[in-house]
């Protein structure tokens, strides 16, 4: 059974992401304050974090960078914040995914079950495929999720390392926004293109020269992207 920690303040949200989360046969725990959600989440073995933003004491920013520092499972921002600022800043943080309150049951679901999916499968890949992928400057060690530009190790972020290692194995095919959010969240886009964007960008901070004139991670308007060498 997969263990849910839900980092959420408010009682009837929580109580309902639970119960949903329960009849889909997941076990879950509530932290109500960020402090409480840290100290769970590191004290446990959890399969994957909701966290809400809006936090009393530490907010769900800090929490998602603490946790992200000893912490590889994936984590969904769950909050009612609608600006893209926030969304972005906690996507550039290491959160993997994030739902806008008010939403679905089904689509907590779908996204949390998506997550889960995409990091297992990710995760055995990694563990069978010991090898190494070069294009350019990049160096993708896949056995240990780790990426070199020019010899000098980055750190990337979970959807941020699949996203690339994924463009890298399909050089020069482009791929719409919509495309490689199903292929790497493992699910519809259902009409969100802003997630894949700011990942897109945050790639292009750590491994081009000039992040304003990629090179390797190109945008053909009115198309997508694709990875160039």
């Amino acid at each position: 059974m997969k263990k849910i920690l839900i980092v959420e303040d408010d009682p009837q949200i929580a109580m309902i992401e639970r119960d949903y989360l329960a009849v889909n046969d997941f076990e879950v725990k509530i932290a109500q304050t960020g402090d409480e959600g840290i100290q769970e989440a590191l004290a446990e073995q959890y399969n994957l974090i909701l966290l809400d933003l809006m936090l009393p004491g530490t907010d769900g920013f800090s929490v998602c960078r603490t946790l992200r520092e000893t912490l590889d499972i994936p984590i969904i921002i769950v909050t009612a914040k609608q600006e893209d600022i926030d969304m972005i800043k906690g996507l550039g943080l290491g959160a993997d995914d994030y739902i806008t309150k008010p939403f679905s049951p089904n689509v907590l679901i779908a996204h949390v079950k998506a997550n889960l999916s995409q990091y297992e499968r990710l995760k055995k890949t990694g563990h069978r495929n010991m090898s190494e992928i070069r294009a350019g400057d990049i160096c993708i060690q896949t056995g240990s999720r780790r990426v070199f530009v020019q010899e000098r190790e980055i750190e990337v972020k979970n959807k941020e390392y699949e996203l690339l290692l994924f463009l890298v194995t399909n050089i020069d095919m482009v791929f719409s926004k919509e495309t490689l959010y199903e292929r790497i969240w493992g699910f519809n886009a259902l009409g969100d293109n802003a997630t894949v964007a700011v990942h897109i960008n945050r790639l292009r901070e750590k491994i081009e020269h000039d992040p304003a004139n990629p090179k390797y991670i190109q945008t053909v308007w009115g198309a997508g992207y694709r990875f160039k060498v």
